[in-house]
């Protein structure tokens, strides 16, 4: 949570300890709602908690210039919000309840080539840090981490012998999955060759630390992928976030069971890993026009 006092709604901070301690909802998912909570006390200044259609109506208005992502977000919010008042008997209805969620543009995941993944990763080990950054690399098209799930990573969460990584996921629950041998040797000659000359501080175990010898930031890993895309010219922008997606879509290109994707991704539900497939089929029909001698007027 952060440190600045924030103006809630009423209930606003019981409704949030109700998602920690109940829901056992992660930090950053608090974060949010308690972002878009304040939204929401702004406007009750002038407004009562029990708000009418036509005040729900206002407090829409409000929120126009925001995009269909942020707006539905924030009324997902409203909604989950309004009902824990109502259970707790603060408010007689929702208002939220029957409010329609703006159409969300389909967009397909970026997704980096094989080629580009392959230039990505060809980083020639020389310093701490370039073993250390070839690691994180190898590790996140391996496995498909999410960056948080990265930086928080122990030593130990690592097995050598099994050849997996164990991490927690959304909802604090843990996932294990497979490292390959490109993964596996990078690690191993980050861990026992250049890790120990970062431990400026004494011992950290935090799997990957920066210069200071604390453990990294999303911050730095996005700057650190930015500054080796650029040097290594990959036109495609992208983000840590393109190397799970290329993860997925690379897995599923070459034959990879999509509930088994699924389960790696630590995705709840088959249908939010199933996006993948429009990008497979998409890459496929590019291929086809490309490689087919009628694919496509030359």
């Amino acid at each position: 949570m952060s440190k600045r006092e924030k103006i809630l709604p009423p209930f606003g901070k019981e409704f949030l300890n109700y998602l920690y301690i109940d829901k056992n909802y992660s930090e950053n998912t608090i974060e949010s709602y308690a972002f878009e909570l304040e939204k929401l006390g702004l406007f009750l200044k002038n407004h009562h908690l029990e708000m009418k259609e036509q005040e729900t109506e206002a407090y829409i208005k409000t929120l126009q210039k925001e995009s269909t992502f942020s707006l539905s977000h924030n009324i997902s919010c409203m909604r989950s919000f309004y009902k824990f008042l109502l259970i707790n008997h603060h408010v007689k209805k929702n208002p939220f309840e029957e409010i329609a969620l703006p159409k969300q543009p389909k967009k397909l995941p970026k997704v980096l080539s094989e080629n580009e993944i392959e230039s990505l990763l060809n980083i020639q080990i020389k310093d701490p840090f370039s073993a250390r950054n070839k690691a994180i690399l190898e590790l996140m098209y391996a496995t498909g981490l999410r960056v948080s799930e990265l930086i928080n990573l122990k030593i130990g969460d690592i097995d050598f012998e099994m050849s997996i990584v164990r991490t927690m996921g959304k909802g604090k629950k843990e996932r294990i999955i497979p490292i390959g041998d490109y993964a596996l040797k990078a690690l191993y000659i980050y861990i026992y060759e250049y890790r120990n000359q970062l431990l400026i501080k004494g011992w950290n175990d935090y799997l990957f630390i920066n210069n200071h010898g604390t453990n990294l930031t999303r911050q730095a890993i996005f700057k650190m992928i930015q500054s080796l895309a650029s040097e290594k010219k990959i036109e495609t922008p992208f983000s840590p976030h393109t190397l799970r997606h290329s993860f997925a879509t690379h897995l599923l290109h070459n034959g990879a069971n999509l509930r088994d994707i699924q389960e790696m991704l630590g995705h709840s539900s088959l249908s939010t890993t199933q996006i993948y497939t429009h990008v497979s089929i998409e890459k496929l029909e590019k291929d086809y026009k490309k490689f087919h001698p009628h694919g496509g007027i030359k």
